[in-house]
């Protein structure tokens, strides 16, 4: 699998769910990656450093350039804990807890190693509540979305060989038939 074209297809498919979710400089994306999927092995066999590294390098350029913060969920060795910049865990929920682990290439996967070593000041944490995700592999990133997650349809439906699943998140619709709702209650001033 060439590199290049891994890096275009994951920068594709986050383009377009960031547009798609409309998400606003400050949030969370969450990314969870099976480089092994990717490379048409089975989900936890196979990791691939280098495909891991390339996935990394285009979402964190990404989330970058749109002002977001970019969380990769470890795999289920880690108990599907996340690596974010603690700036993010600082910032966005009074402090996401620190935990005491650093993902490597089988414990943790090579996606998250990556992120943990190339974002600056990286910390694991338990878990967060994004705003939005990215599912490379079938990796199960819905414990790290906020309570209302919406499936987004993207166009990439594959990065290599590994099926794609995008969701964004909404605000619960509280009340009945007399409620008016809002598109974005935090917006409404």
């Amino acid at each position: 699998m060439d590199l290049e074209t891994i890096r275009q297809e994951a920068r594709a498919v986050a383009e377009e769910l960031i547009t798609t979710a409309q998400m606003k400089p400050g949030q969370i994306l969450v990314v969870g990656c099976s480089s092994s999927e990717i490379h048409n092995s089975k989900l936890g066999t196979d990791s691939s450093q280098e495909i891991g590294q390339a996935v990394f390098e285009a979402l964190c350029a990404c989330t970058k350039e749109h002002g977001l913060y970019l969380a990769a969920q470890c795999c289920e060795h880690l108990n599907r804990a996340v690596v974010l910049e603690r700036a993010a865990a600082v910032k966005l929920r009074s402090c996401y807890e620190p935990v005491c682990a650093v993902p490597w290439l089988h414990g943790g996967g090579s996606f998250a190693m990556a992120a943990y070593y190339g974002l600056e000041d990286a910390v694991t944490v338990e878990r967060v509540q994004a705003h939005a995700g990215i599912d490379i592999g079938d990796v199960l990133i819905g414990m790290q979305l906020k309570a209302v997650a919406v499936p987004v349809r993207v166009s990439q439906k594959m990065i290599g060989d590994a099926h794609v699943v995008c969701a964004r998140t909404r605000p619960k619709y509280i009340g009945g038939e007399r409620t008016h709702y809002a598109e974005d209650p935090e917006m409404r001033k």
